[in-house]
């Protein structure tokens, strides 16, 4: 390969200087060009092989190879060529040279719009270098601006509410001094003023200046206006003094106007005062004076006649009084006393008539209309009720209580009006001998704890517990009296003791189902521990009323009937299944039993003693005693044996007139009786003996028996009798 010679340029017939040297410049271009080659570059001869390997898979390379061409002379060849393309070349670009030195006029001139643009732009960026700074001033002043303008407003705000809170408008000042304090538009500007006043107080503790302005016309309207409100509020409990006022009335005013209260008690304490005690005197005397005169009436209205220390359970006071202790179509308003130990309708002020309106004394009166106790004491205590449930709310509502302080404000109006009707109330129970009305009044109390605790008004527990102890001590005074009078029962003084329910009884058990009935809702372990033993007692004296009989089937009758008439009056007045009722159940299945036994003895004694002693028969093996023996036993049948059942039947109706007991105890009694003959027949088919002593001997079967037993209609199966298991 021939080496490469620089690039000589010939001489050339350019016109002019400018011209040669842009030849020159693409001359140099050219051989620039030629020479873009490392010429320093020091090659390996590992570099060497890699080269020569990289060139033999040169496809020209290949073809030289293949053909077997002289590669100098090739050299040659390809160094010819080069120079006339390179000719060629110079030729063309001496043809464009007037385009190249245009271009090159045209680069140049773009070199200097390029560098005066390089120049604006640096210009330019130096000068929004500036702009950034002064816009980072501006937002750093902006900011500044817009938190002195926040501080500012803030003080602006504060200030002008400070200001309109002290400063008096003068609409203010007219509506105080001119306008009624009933009227909307005071309560607005006084509740204003309240807030004014309390504002400015506070900021004179801060020593704010500014409030000198104000404090002497603040104070002037504040004098003006406890004046108008003293005036008002004393004015309403002046109106409670009037006779027949409504309470409600002034009471409703003073609520409407609550605030004027609060506005006393936070700017004129001792005029706070003097409302509360002028409010607690006057009502005080109001409420004393009411129910001093209720009282007085109603205490007028109580029936002429009633219980006194002798109408007790155990007197005998039949020939001077008439009245059927079962009778319940008594009413308690009639003209003659209220039944002593029946309940009869008087239980139905513990009803309807519990919340029904108070009794109007001078209606009544005209009317000439009396009550029972208990309805005059339910009237008394329900109209406190009502006027202490609304009074205490007033007071928590109007005065601001809370339910600390409520209670002593409370009693202290209330306190005179409840030792007078506590008084009232000792000075009728301590003469009273009427139980049942006594323990009406005990369950009026507890019912009205029920409802003044519902009114959220528990402030009257305490009294109702104080009366609710003074009835109980008197009723156990009385029972204890009327336990003392069953106890004093002499029963052979009795002109006569019939079988049928003894009269103390029929008391007993009326008093008894009255007491269970108006203990089911609320028990009273005191009472029930009284009646355990009034009970115990009556129990006693029919055991010994009974021993006044001869005959033991006598008082069994006695017994049974007196035990039945108790069971009766108790289911009439309670389930089956309480614990009264089944105590009586007990003592009359056991009485039943034995009577059941002692009726069939006249009729068939000799049955009955034979199964009864049978072993003792049977063990003497005795041939012609056990024939003796059945043969009195035939004699029983061998008659008309029906007419000993119609005995048997007429002796149970006659001994016991309720059907309810005398149809189950008949049952009963042929029960045992067909229960005694089963055994006998028994015996007689069991044992060889009685087989032999029986063989002449005619005897009815069981089935006969009962045919004819079934003739007598049972239409009571007697379970009320049976013993709960």
């Amino acid at each position: 390969m021939a080496t490469e010679e620089p690039f000589h340029t010939d001489n050339t017939d350019l016109g002019d200087l400018e011209s040669e040297q842009l030849y020159l410049e693409a001359a140099n271009i050219l051989q620039k060009l030629q020479l873009d080659k490392p010429v320093d570059e020091e090659w390996s001869l590992d570099d060497m092989e890699a080269h020569i390997e990289e060139n033999l898979q040169d496809q020209f390379v290949q073809e030289a190879l293949t053909q077997d061409i002289d590669l100098a002379q090739y050299s040659e060849q390809i160094q010819e060529k080069l120079q006339i393309h390179e000719k060629a070349f110079v030729q063309d670009f001496i043809g464009e040279t007037n385009n190249i030195a245009n271009l090159h006029i045209q680069i140049s001139s773009c070199d200097k719009i390029l560098e005066s643009m390089d120049h604006m732009l640096r210009n330019f960026q130096n000068n929004l270098a500036n702009i950034s700074n002064e816009i980072r001033h501006l937002q750093q002043y902006s900011a500044e601006l817009n938190i002195k303008k926040k501080n500012r407003e803030l003080v602006r705000g504060q200030l002008s509410q400070v200001v309109d809170e002290m400063v008096v408008p003068q609409s203010m000042i007219q509506i105080i001094m001119d306008v009624p304090v009933t009227e909307r538009q005071f309560l607005e500007q006084l509740h204003e003023l309240s807030h004014k006043i309390k504002f400015v107080k506070e900021q004179s503790f801060h020593d704010a200046i500014a409030c000198q302005d104000v404090q002497e016309v603040l104070e002037k309207l504040r004098i003006k206006t406890i004046s108008k409100i003293r005036e008002f509020i004393l004015q309403k409990i002046y109106q409670f003094r009037k006779p027949m006022t409504n309470y409600e009335v002034p009471q409703n005013a003073l609520l409407r106007n609550r605030f004027f209260y609060e506005f006393l008690l936070t700017n004129d304490r001792q005029i706070a005062d003097e409302i509360r005690l002028e409010y607690i005197d006057t009502l005080s005397k109001v409420y004393f004076s009411y129910f001093k005169a209720y009282s007085t009436k109603l205490i007028k209205l109580q029936l002429d006649e009633k219980a006194d220390k002798d109408d007790l359970l155990g007197a005998d006071d039949r020939p001077r009084s008439n009245i059927s202790f079962f009778s319940t179509s008594a009413r308690p308003h009639l003209k003659h006393r209220a039944t002593v130990f029946s309940l009869g309708n008087r239980d139905c002020v513990l009803k309807q008539e519990l919340e029904a309106p108070i009794i109007v004394p001078h209606a009544q009166q005209k009317a000439e209309i009396k009550y029972p106790y208990e309805y005059l004491f339910r009237s008394e205590q329900y109209a406190l009720l009502d006027n202490c449930c609304r009074e205490y709310l007033f007071l928590c509502d109007f005065f601001m209580l809370n339910n600390r302080s409520a209670p002593d404000f409370f009693m202290e109006i209330f306190e005179k009006t409840f030792k007078l009707l506590q008084k009232n109330f000792e000075t009728y129970i301590s003469d009273s001998y009427d139980p049942i009305s006594i323990l009406l009044c005990i369950h009026l109390l507890y019912r009205y704890q029920v409802i003044a605790n519902k009114r959220n008004v528990p402030i009257l527990n305490r009294f109702h517990e104080i009366l609710i102890h003074i009835c109980e001590n008197r009723f156990e005074i009385v029972m204890k009296a009327n336990i003392d009078s069953v106890q004093r029962v002499e029963p052979h003084k009795f002109s006569s003791i019939e079988l049928n329910p003894h009269f103390i009884v029929r008391r007993y058990a009326e008093f008894s189902g009255a007491v269970t009935r108006l203990n089911e809702e609320f028990s009273n372990e005191r009472i029930s521990t009284l009646m355990t033993r009034l009970q115990v007692e009556i129990l006693t004296l029919i055991i010994r009323m009974a021993n006044e009989f001869p005959q033991r089937k006598e008082q069994l009758i006695f017994i049974i009937n007196n035990y039945d008439l108790i069971l009766s009056v108790l289911t009439a007045y309670t389930s089956e299944d309480s614990p009264e009722c089944d105590a009586v159940k007990n003592l009359l299945r056991e009485r039943i039993d034995e009577y059941v036994k002692e009726v069939l003895i006249p009729y068939f004694s000799p049955l009955i003693t034979f199964v009864r002693d049978s072993d003792q028969f049977l063990s003497d093996g005795n041939i012609k005693q056990l024939e003796n023996k059945l043969t009195i036993i035939s004699k029983l049948f061998s008659g008309d044996f029906k007419k000993t059942f119609d005995l048997i039947h007429n002796d149970v109706i006659r001994s016991f007139p309720s059907l309810k007991l005398s149809q189950p105890i008949l049952k009963e009694v042929f029960t045992q009786f067909l229960s005694y003959y089963h055994d006998f027949q028994r015996l007689l088919s069991n044992n060889t003996n009685l087989k032999t002593a029986s063989s002449n001997i005619s005897l009815p079967n069981l089935h006969q028996l009962m045919v004819e037993i079934k003739k007598f209609k049972l239409p009571f199966d007697g379970d009320q009798f049976k013993s709960r298991s």
